[in-house]
């Protein structure tokens, strides 16, 4: 759901700076049409609320040496006790793990791991993962090229419906008329 306290100058903003986080606050003032001074207000408004969680660099994983990325679904015991929140802390604490979710279906959690080579991922699953006393079952998929990470957040359902043009009606008396191609 849509939350209102995004005004359309907000959302611009927050799309700038997905785009381009390093523009410095003239340029984004510039680019939504406010002068820098109302602009930096707003920034720092969005930051304190939460919409804007940090700045940071994209790195090529491939370019640092991190080339082999693994999805796992992961299948523990038990689930609302102490032991879960034991493996939930390991996990945040491990940095090969760029993103976890909790889901719903075959798997309980959903990891993707970032490691220089497979010898390093088996490293860090029998080394690591597996040595969590919690952890019951892991499916890995080895991701063989990434087409697409790290998107910027879709934004367009916080935009106002569009009004819907209503079809026009024909006027008594006159024959519709239709363009016919032969």
């Amino acid at each position: 759901m849509p939350n209102p306290d995004l005004d359309p100058i907000d959302r611009r903003i927050v799309a700038e700076l997905q785009a381009n986080g390093r523009l410095t606050n003239v340029e984004l003032a510039d680019k939504i049409g406010l002068s820098p001074s109302p602009c930096l207000r707003r920034v720092k408004r969005l930051e304190r609320s939460g919409y804007i969680e940090g700045y940071r660099a994209a790195l090529r994983r491939d370019r640092i040496g991190l080339g082999f990325s693994v999805f796992l679904g992961v299948k523990i015991e038990g689930h609302a006790n102490e032991s879960a929140l034991q493996f939930e802390k390991a996990i945040v604490a491990m940095p090969e793990i760029v993103a976890c979710h909790l889901v719903s279906g075959e798997a309980d959690y959903f990891l993707e791991v970032v490691v220089p080579d497979l010898a390093d991922y088996q490293r860090f699953l029998v080394g690591k993962l597996l040595n969590l006393p919690i952890v019951r079952e892991v499916r890995s998929n080895i991701a063989i090229q990434t087409l697409k990470a790290g998107a910027p957040l879709p934004l367009q359902h916080l935009e106002p419906p569009k009004p819907q043009k209503l079809p026009q009606k024909v006027k008594p008396g006159r024959p519709e008329r239709r363009n016919r191609q032969s």
